[in-house]
Order: structure tokens, then sequence, then C-alpha cells
């Protein structure tokens, strides 16, 4: 056994006892040790928000345990893991129900992010910065939202299923996060399924190959609530809209919800089987529509002041009218002026936004995550074969971050595809590239450039 992972079991089980096990389950129990260098000990964290909790509360415990466990005094410097998955050693998060308020109507902004990370059993892990709390109620999504809500509230009694649907980047993804993560938060003994289509179709691949198909009905048709996102792709899939029907009619005879999100409504996804449109029609249809001037400006401030960016009024009304379709864009953009002012140390103003958004709002061709890869590929002097394959070489893993990033800000795809597109990585490790790369746009000088050429080329098409 190494010193590191010597000092880790025996710090572990003293921190363990020192905190309370909502704190262990939610927070301590995701960190790990990933390098040991003299006397400074290299704790791995799984997310921003699990740093963010770690630095404020309980980094001088865990140099004190450390310190114990190694017999001299150590310093602890926290890392955000997100190469292949998790370090080694982090537990699977069990949420416990916290005195949590109901969800709010109204605009909100993310001031507090979940009060608890949340997980699906057996499907994607939900994302706890997508809760009722962050999402900015506006017209063009208050019906949706408004039925969100009663559906986490009530599952199974009203609006059963909820279909809602809209363009990329409106919202529907976060909505279908914050149900999850509000069951799971509430009703902590519920089983709180979220796939993507995608996910649901090797799965349904997967079950066949391996003559499973016993245990994939079992998965998915005893959950409480069944989240599944982009369920348009199941079009010309005709096993599976069989599978996704007999599924459909179990857990509705079983008072379970079914939340469903698409990028059109039932009537319109091509090549369909009548029976399971009738069924998606049969309970609310929603529809997110694109945010006007005025929500776009709100879901601006709603970002600056949660990444406490001093956002003058008119440079949100600079971004907010040249992005009008895709709330990615728009807080893309927002970070792309951020991250320069901060290399620059000037203000945020409106002549530094024109200055560092000579793009913005132009049309561009449709950008494939291929055209963004050898693009990344190029400019790193690596191989696509590189950047999607399994080696964690450090220049390496930061343009495989930079990709990430890039298809995430300038592509509808959605975090599982992405990872998909990278040799079927974690959703979560990419969650962690895309955060990673847009704090470090702001300390580094050379990455923020890197970040903004490769913009400029992929959307000028060279």
């Amino acid at each position: 056994m190494d010193e590191m992972t010597e000092i880790w079991a025996k710090c572990r089980p003293s921190l363990q006892e020192s905190v309370s096990d909502v704190v262990w389950k939610t927070c301590l129990s995701l960190v790990a040790p990933v390098e040991i260098s003299g006397d400074n000990l290299t704790i791995g964290v799984p997310s921003p928000y699990v740093r963010s909790k770690v630095a404020d509360r309980f980094i001088g415990l865990i140099r004190d345990l450390a310190s114990s466990a190694a017999g001299r005094p150590l310093e602890i410097s926290l890392e955000l893991v997100v190469d292949d998955g998790p370090v080694v050693g982090f537990d699977e998060v069990f949420p416990v129900a916290a005195d949590v308020p109901p969800p709010t109507t109204g605009t909100t902004t993310p001031a507090s992010v979940a009060r608890v990370p949340a997980a699906s059993a057996d499907g994607i892990r939900l994302d706890p910065r997508f809760t009722f709390e962050t999402f900015v109620s506006a017209q063009s999504n208050r019906m949706a939202l408004a039925a969100a809500q009663t559906v986490a509230e009530s599952p199974g009694r009203s609006y059963n299923p909820l279909f809602i649907y809209g363009g990329s980047g409106l919202g529907k993804t976060h909505l279908l996060h914050a149900i999850g993560n509000w069951m799971v938060q509430t009703r902590p003994s519920s089983r709180v399924l979220y796939v993507t289509t995608e996910t649901f179709f090797n799965d349904f691949v997967e079950s066949i190959r391996l003559k499973t198909q016993l245990a994939l009905k079992r998965n998915y048709r005893e959950c409480d609530v069944l989240l599944v996102d982009d369920i348009q792709f199941i079009q010309n899939k005709d096993a599976l809209q069989e599978e996704l029907f007999h599924t459909y009619n179990t857990l509705h005879s079983a008072g379970k919800q079914i939340v469903l999100t698409s990028d059109r409504p039932p009537k319109s996804i091509e090549k369909l089987e009548d029976r399971l449109r009738s069924r998606l029609l049969s309970g609310l249809v929603a529809e997110i529509e694109a945010p006007d001037l005025e929500t776009r400006m709100a879901i601006l401030r709603a970002k600056a002041q949660f990444e406490g960016i001093a956002l003058p009024d008119d440079v949100g009304e600079f971004i907010a009218t040249n992005v009008r379709d895709n709330i990615r864009e728009l807080e893309g953009a927002l970070t792309r002026v951020a991250a320069f002012a901060s290399l620059t140390g000037e203000p945020v103003s409106l002549s530094l936004a024109i200055q560092v958004l000579p793009d913005i709002g132009s049309e561009a061709a449709l950008i494939t995550p291929e055209m963004i890869l050898v693009a990344v590929a190029d400019t790193y002097g690596l191989t696509v074969e590189e950047l999607t394959g399994p080696r964690r070489a450090r220049p390496l893993v930061t343009a495989r971050h930079v990709a990430m990033y890039l298809i995430r800000s300038l592509t509808d795809y959605s975090y599982p595809s992405i990872g998909k597109v990278f040799g079927g990585r974690d959703h979560s490790t990419v969650i962690s590239a895309v955060d990673k790369i847009t704090d470090q746009m702001g300390e580094k000088r050379q990455l923020y450039e890197q970040v903004t050429a490769l913009i400029q080329q992929i959307k000028g098409g060279g």
C-alpha cells in the first residue's frame, strides 16, 4: 500500500465519524486523494459544487485528519477530477431528505444550487445544478414549468404523461432534472430513473445481446418516476417503440409518473406508431418557446449573479439582442466576455463585449461534433482518435476538455451524447470538463485565446 492510499485509509473513517450522515453522503464521501507530493496532498472533487463545500467548510478538518494519519503536517489542495469518470473511492450518492421548501414559481436565479446532489439509481446521474430554483420562469415556459412542478409534488396524479417539447437549449432537460432532483430530495424512498432515448436504446440492444431482457424490463418498469429525454430519436426504431409502449402501459396502470421531452410535439414525430403516439398525447403536452428579449435579459442577469459578474444593462441588452434562440449560446457569450475581463483586469463594458464577440448573432452553417473534433485536433497537433481515445496525458486531456466545451456550446448535443462521442465517457465527466474550461478561461490567457480562435474558426467554417 503506497503512502497516499495508507493515509486516506486511516483518514477516511475518522472523517466520516466527524460529520453528519447528510454531509457525508452528499459531499465528503465523494472526495478521494489523487496525488501526494512532498507535504501536499491533492484531493479530487467531482464537481464545482462539492469543491465549494469542501473549501468553505471542511478543508481544515481534512488537513488535521490527514496530517495526523501521516505523522507530519500536510497541506491540502483541491482538484476537479474529470478525466475518465469518478476517482477511485467515490461512493454512490444516496440523498437524504432535508428541510426543502416547495418548488416556487416566478423568476428565480441560480443563487442556491440543489441542496443535495441527486442520482438516479440505474440511469444517468441527475445534475444537481438543474433545479426549480435555478430555472428562470417566463411567459415562454410558464406552462411547462407549472406542469413540471405539479408532477414533482404529486407524481402520477395528474399530467401523466407530461410531454415537454421545444427547440434546443431552451430548458427541457433542465426541467427533467429539476423533477428528478425534487423527487429524490423530498421522497428519498422513490426510485427515479432519468435516461436519454439514446441510453434507452443502448440498454435495449445490450439486453438482447446478453439475453437480459427481463432485467431491462424490471429496471424500466419498476421505477416510480421515469424521465426520458429526446424522445424524437425513437422514430424508425420499431422494436424500441414496442418496448416503450409496454413500459408506458405498465407504469401508467400502476400510477407511476412518466415525463418525456422532445424537440417537436408527438404529432410531428415521424414514423411513430399510432398507439404510442396516442399514449403520448393522452396527458399534457406543454411547449417551451424561444425566450423573448426580457427573458433573455433575465437569464443573463441570473447567470451573472450566480457567477459574481457585474453585468451592466447595456452589455446584457447587447448580448440578449443578438442571441435569440439558444440559452446555451446566450450564456456562453457572457462567459467569454467575463473571462476576457478577468484576464485583462478590465470591467465588463459594452465596448469590451463588442470587441470580444465579433461573431455574435452571425448565421453559421450547421456545426457538428466532427467539425469541432477536427478543428481542436489540428490546433493541438493531435488526431481525432487521440482526442476521443482513452489516453490521459495532460496536454491531451486539456484538448479533450476544450472539445467537450465547444460541442456543448456550439451544438445541441446533450451531456450524455457528448460522452458517447468521446468513447462512451460518463455524462458527469463531460459536465465537469465543461465547468473546468469555463473556470480556466478566466484564469489562463492562452486557453482563452485558443478557445476564442476555435469558436471563430468553427463558426466561420474554416
